[in-house]
């Protein structure tokens, strides 16, 4: 898949545009979902269709990582073994489920490959931005319950649709390596800079006692602490919660979260925007890890009653990015099956 290295636009949501986002029909997503993933999975071959597609209630459905290929062995489609109306069909699939913003950004992440096969003389890794995979959970139809996934170094997304209407969306895993280009034709491009740069101007707009509540630690986590784990729980300590925030302070803390929820689709994205409100805005909070200056090691986390999102940039000495979005109780759609399994039992 030919993609190009493109520099994100920073996404400056003022407060009030970022709930009015919310009253978007979520259907839209899951029917282009369904459409596009049927249409994929008609261009394959026999024995395509076989490697992409799995059982609902598959193990594979939660094994899932964002380390190098050769490390982790992926299963599905890779994009290196499809025709390139193959390609287009599954690049289609990942424009039904991320804004375009999104998928720039995704886009961007695979070619990043390129940059590291060019750095890592002798490296260890395969470095191929052609070894990302898409599977297909279940049947896509107008009214199923079923999911999808496009995974690889750096790049984890996963969407389970409900019914025909509801999407999860979790865990969705954006990493980046370098996190900033330092030589070459790329040199200063950043592909996450908003999730740093956003979460870098809240911490910087705390007042000494806030910032000492938000600071957990001074020296940063080595990589997010949720890692892979299936099931997750709130971390602790929690840090400084929205109710102690200024006005601006906490809009600030939205731009943050407005961050990761607009690489998803615009319905997507005003879902999960809805049940952050629904759930109490005051009690999101913020946590910091590590220096408070650009090029230093570092790590944040934003948590809510029911969505924690993690950064950690500490590897290659603060130039080496993994975020992270997940849902206490809707990672892998497990909300969406509980759903369908009751109409199945009855």
């Amino acid at each position: 898949m030919k993609t190009r290295f493109l520099r994100p636009v920073l996404a400056v949501t003022l407060f009030a545009a970022w709930l009015a986002g919310m009253t978007i029909a979520a259907e839209r997503s899951a029917s282009s979902m369904s459409t596009a993933a049927t249409r994929f999975l008609a261009a394959l071959t026999p024995e395509q269709r076989q490697q992409a597609t799995f059982a609902l209630d598959s193990e594979e459905l939660t094994r899932w990582h964002f380390i190098p290929t050769n490390m982790f062995p992926r299963k599905g489609v890779p994009i290196k073994e499809m025709t390139e109306p193959q390609r287009t069909l599954a690049r289609d699939l990942l424009k039904a489920g991320l804004s375009q913003h999104g998928y720039l950004t995704a886009s961007g992440i695979m070619d990043l490959e390129t940059v590291l096969k060019a750095i890592e003389v002798n490296g260890r890794n395969v470095r191929d931005p052609e070894l990302y995979y898409l599977s297909v959970f279940g049947t896509p139809a107008a009214k199923a319950t079923w999911g999808w996934r496009v995974e690889g170094h750096h790049l984890s997304l996963h969407f389970v649709v409900g019914n025909g209407t509801a999407v999860a969306s979790s865990p969705a895993f954006f990493g980046t390596n370098p996190a900033e280009v330092r030589d070459g034709a790329q040199k200063g491009m950043r592909l996450l800079a908003t999730q740093e740069d956003t979460a870098r101007a809240l911490l910087m707009a705390l007042d000494p006692a806030q910032k000492t509540t938000a600071t957990f630690a001074t020296a940063a986590p080595t990589d997010i602490l949720t890692m892979t784990t299936v099931k997750i729980d709130p971390l602790t300590p929690a840090g400084l919660a929205a109710s102690a925030m200024k006005p601006e302070q906490r809009e600030m803390l939205m731009q943050v979260i407005d961050a990761y929820t607009s690489k998803m689709a615009d319905d997507i994205a005003a879902d999960r925007k809805a049940k952050i409100k629904a759930a109490g805005l005051d009690q999101i909070t913020f946590a910091w890890a590590g220096g408070a200056e650009r090029g230093v090691k570092h790590y944040y986390r934003v948590q809510g009653p029911t969505f924690l999102l993690e950064y950690d940039n500490t590897q290659n000495d603060g130039n080496h990015v993994h975020s992270v979005w997940r849902d206490f109780n809707g990672d892998f759609g497990k909300d969406l099956l509980r759903e369908h399994l009751k109409g199945v039992s009855h």
